[in-house]
This record gives structure tokens, C-alpha cells and sequence, in this order.
């Protein structure tokens, strides 16, 4: 009998129970866009680097590592000869590998020396590889390939000249030898989007008038010679590798860490970035800040628009207690009411949410390089809309006494 007096008396009011329905629905609904945007933040992250075993360099801090050789950022304290970086890969747990060189930069994007190799192990967001969107890989000695980011933002197209600096913030420039643009990578959400990616032996070339971090005075190598020399890199920055076995890799971590030869440090990607997020993270603190306000607001907007109602409802409250409604009657409509309207409120912001996602997933994967995957709801926002029920049901306490209060008072005659 309750249930069928509380859905009368919702359908009596069907414009205004839809109106309240509507917003509960769309401040819901920003609650999980703020969550989903929240954790695929925090995907997106830690999926910056994938299927990568370890990441070698010198000695230093393994957040200081991931940050230059993943990153970009900062500098690393010293290089890894080149000998031992063959010392290494000789191993027979090492699977692959790709050496590293940073150093230089071209108006203020870092200039990362590698093989072409990196392009085929690089891995982000799981299993995606990354992907020429026009060109083709460097071939010549002065090629080469440029990210989304660096393209989008310099104007650089196919065939385009570029200077490449010397350090990160100097004036210094190998303007003795100038590379063009052969290609320009996909945009992929990661630091690569941002990076001017060249061979390691054009690394070795630009560098060989130079000692000591400047340019021999007088002494110009003419670049037909340049291209006869044996460029070999004698250092290098980093060096990213995968191992045959996964059972090894901790073994083979602890031999770099101790190798006699030179101090090196090697870290596991996967750590070192939960680790980064702990200390970067404060947005994801925010945007969880930002949840619970959406949820507090919420259901002290639900507790405001039935508080509104009642004076609208006197009347009615009026006759059914005038009927011999009991209390746990005129509190329990009121109970019931809030719990169908939460619920319904829920499965609506749910149908909402995803048709959003349909529609704006593309744009904020191509424009932040974060992926907001479509799926069901989390377990952790099944909780959340349970509870946002049960308070919603808890708060409609207040309103139902106090309605409960005016139909005593009010008797058949309602006081405007």
C-alpha cells in the first residue's frame, strides 16, 4: 500500500519530481565524470611507459631516472660508457634494448639520440606502439622525426630545416650542420609528443668540432667528411631494456646496481612511476576533493527541493493523517519518495555519463592524451551510490518529521 501511494503520489507531481530528478542526475553525473577523469588521469600515468623491464643509467635516484630518460626532464648526473652498455646487453637475460642520448634541445623541446629500434619497443598504454602519421623514419645522417607535440606547435611539416642547440638553454647552435624533418610521429598523450628524436649517430656528428662543451675555435669539419667517420657513440644517457624472462629481472637488476665497472642504477618503470604519482598527485587529492563536494551538494540539494515541497503538500499530508495515516506512514512516504528518486536519479546520471563519454572520449584523447575508457561502473562508485541512497534516505528524515509535525498542527486547514 505504501509503494502505491508513493508512486501516486510522485506521478501527481511528475513535472516537478522530474525537474528534481533531472538535477540530482546531472550533479551525479559530474561526480563520475570527475571520477572516471580521475583515474584515467592516473592510468594514463602510470601507462606512459609499458612492457619496458628496466631502465638503466648513472647512479642517481630512480624518480630522477624515470624523469630524464622517460620524461625529459632534468639531466642525468653522468654518462654510461659505451662499453658498458655492450656488457650489459650481452647478457643473456636481456632480450632487447635501446640506448639513449639527451643532452642537446631545439627551442626548448629535448633532442633524444636513439635507434630505430626505440620506435618499435617504445610502448605506452598498454600495447600501443607508436605510429608515423606522415613521412617515414630517419634514414639520412640529418634526419629527423619530430613528435605530435613539436609539430603541432612549431608548424614544422615534412622536408622543414632545423637547427639543433647545444645543452638545454644556450645560444650555442650546430648551425654547421642542419637536419630537416623526414617524419612526424602520431600523437600518443606521452613525452614523446613533445620530443625531436635523431639517430645516436648524429648525436656523435654535431658534437665532432666540440670538446668540453664548446666548439674548437677554428676547426669546421666539412660535412662530406663527417658522414665517411666512424660514428660510434662513445657514451650515452640511458638505456631502456626487456628481458627474456620476467623471473630474471630482479636478478639482473641487483648485478647493474652493483656493477664494478661504473656506478649505475636500474629501476623497474612500473615502481618508479607509482612512486612520481605519490609525489605529483596531489591533483587526483583534488579531483577527490572535488567528488565529495559534488556528493555533499547533491544531497543537500535533494533535502532543500523536498524542505520546498512540503508547503505545497500540507494539505495532502493534512488528509492522510486526517485518514488515520499513522507516523511510520507520513515518514515512510517521505523515505520512500527519496529512495525511489535517488535511484532513479542514479541509473539516469549513469545512461548520461556514458552517452557523454561517446561523444567527448575522442576529443580528450586527442587534444590531453588521456584515455577515459567506456566500461561499467567501478565497484568503488557502486559503493559510492549506495551510500548517496542510503543518506538521501537518511536526510529525507528531517523534511518527513517536520511534515509529519505540520499535519498535526494543521489539521483540514492549511495557514498561508
Amino acid at each position: 500500500m505504501l509503494l502505491k501511494l508513493t508512486i501516486n503520489s510522485l506521478y501527481a507531481r511528475l513535472l516537478t519530481v522530474s525537474m528534481t530528478v533531472l538535477a540530482i542526475s546531472l550533479s551525479l553525473m559530474l561526480y563520475l565524470s570527475v571520477e572516471k577523469l580521475r583515474s584515467s588521469a592516473y592510468t594514463s600515468f602510470t601507462n606512459t611507459i609499458s612492457q619496458t623491464d628496466l631502465i638503466v643509467g648513472s647512479r642517481t635516484g630512480s624518480v630522477q631516472l624515470l624523469l630524464y630518460s622517460v620524461f625529459r626532464i632534468g639531466n642525468a648526473t653522468n654518462n654510461i660508457t659505451w662499453e658498458s652498455y655492450e656488457d650489459i646487453i650481452n647478457r643473456d637475460e636481456i632480450k632487447w634494448s635501446v640506448p639513449i642520448s639527451l643532452g642537446d634541445s631545439h627551442k626548448g623541446f629535448r633532442v633524444m639520440g636513439t635507434n630505430t629500434d626505440f620506435f618499435k619497443r617504445y610502448k605506452y598504454r598498454g600495447d600501443r606502439s607508436l605510429k608515423i602519421e606522415e613521412g617515414k623514419y630517419f634514414v639520412d645522417l640529418y634526419d629527423v622525426v619530430i613528435g605530435f607535440g613539436v609539430a603541432e606547435k612549431l608548424g614544422y611539416n615534412i622536408s622543414t630545416p632545423l637547427i639543433v642547440s647545444h645543452g638545454l638553454k644556450s645560444f650555442l647552435e650546430h648551425d654547421d650542420q642542419p637536419f630537416k624533418v623526414s617524419g612526424i610521429l602520431a600523437k600518443t598523450g606521452t613525452p614523446v609528443d613533445n620530443t625531436i628524436i635523431v639517430s645516436l649517430e648524429a648525436i656523435e656528428a654535431i658534437h665532432v668540432d666540440w670538446s668540453s662543451g664548446a666548439k674548437i675555435p677554428g676547426k669546421a669539419t666539412p660535412i662530406d667528411k663527417i658522414r665517411k667517420m666512424d660514428l660510434s657513440p662513445s657514451n650515452i644517457t640511458a638505456v631502456l631494456l626487456g628481458v627474456n624472462s620476467k623471473l630474471t629481472i630482479f636478478q639482473l637488476q641487483r648485478w647493474i646496481n652493483e656493477y664494478p665497472e661504473e656506478a649505475l642504477t636500474s629501476i623497474l618503470p612500473g615502481v618508479a612511476l607509482q612512486e612520481l604519482w605519490r609525489i605529483v598527485g596531489v591533483v587526483e587529492n583534488i579531483l577527490l576533493g572535488i567528488s565529495s563536494i559534488v556528493i555533499l551538494t547533491t544531497l543537500m540539494g535533494m533535502t532543500a527541493i523536498v524542505f520546498s515541497s512540503l508547503s505545497e503538500r500540507r494539505r495532502e499530508m493534512a488528509i492522510w493523517r486526517a485518514m488515520g495515516a499513522s507516523p511510520k506512514i507520513i515518514i515512510g512516504l517521505l523515505m520512500l519518495e527519496a529512495f525511489i528518486i535517488s535511484t532513479v536519479s542514479v541509473v539516469v546520471s549513469t545512461v548520461l555519463l556514458f552517452i557523454l563519454l561517446y561523444f567527448i572520449q575522442p576529443w580528450i584523447d586527442s587534444t590531453y592524451g588521456i584515455l577515459v575508457t567506456i566500461e561499467m561502473l567501478s565497484l568503488n562508485d557502486i559503493y559510492i551510490f549506495i551510500l548517496f541512497i542510503l543518506a538521501a534516505m537518511i536526510v529525507s528524515l528531517i523534511p518527513a518529521m517536520r511534515a509529519y509535525w505540520f499535519s498535526i498542527n494543521d489539521g483540514m486547514t492549511i495557514k498561508i
